[in-house]
């Protein structure tokens, strides 16, 4: 069985968003389409605190995007995004929801950031996703969402060291940086991984 994996399309993650995406509108319109050919769809969605430790608003000596050691693991400090109950965690208001079958939240520890949406960077705590997924008996992953280069591309990669055939969607996803997305690209294939486009699944 396969299932495809909607990755935190967030209003913060769109342009307009606290941490937008460029062009990330774009992916939407397209998962749209892809639900149509799954049985089965799940979605993440970053959660975080208020005073979460990613945010560059807890690090008064440091700017946007610098690089710290937060409890040994390296860690970019982001912009304030997806505070809980806020409109930046929602889902876009033209992501259809309808088939999604359940949502995994991620990135509710303080001290730990979330890219992948099976588990924290840490690789300390599980969201669930993997037991609700084998328990359903799936065995194929389709990634889509924001970012590629970094939420879709970690959560793929955990899904191969999960065990699952995993895909990523090229089309249905965005990235921060191009460079690294295409990095992300290789290490993936490297990895067992493959990438294809949304017309090439059935």
């Amino acid at each position: 069985m396969k299932a495809l994996v909607i990755i935190d399309v967030q209003n913060d993650f769109i342009p307009g968003g606290n941490l937008a995406v460029p062009h990330g509108y774009e992916v939407i319109p397209v998962i749209n389409e892809l639900q149509k050919k799954f049985d089965l769809v799940v979605a993440t969605q970053d959660w975080h605190p208020e005073n979460h430790a990613s945010f560059v608003s807890q690090h008064e000596e440091h700017n946007v995007f610098d690089t710290i050691d937060l409890n040994g693991i390296e860690q970019i400090l982001w912009p304030v995004h997806c505070v809980q109950n806020t409109e930046g965690a929602e889902f876009h208001k033209d992501l259809h929801t309808a088939k999604i079958e359940a949502i995994f939240r991620k990135g509710t520890n303080p001290e730990i950031d979330s890219y992948s949406g099976f588990y924290d960077n840490a690789h300390l705590k599980s969201t669930g996703l993997t037991g609700y997924l084998k328990d359903k008996g799936v065995t194929e992953l389709y990634f889509t969402g924001l970012a590629a280069d970094f939420c879709v591309y970690f959560s793929t990669k955990d899904a191969i060291r999960e065990g699952f055939k995993s895909y990523l969607i090229e089309d249905a996803t965005r990235a921060i940086s191009e460079e690294d997305f295409e990095n992300a690209k290789q290490d993936l294939i490297n990895n067992g991984g493959a990438i294809l486009k949304s017309f090439e699944i059935s």
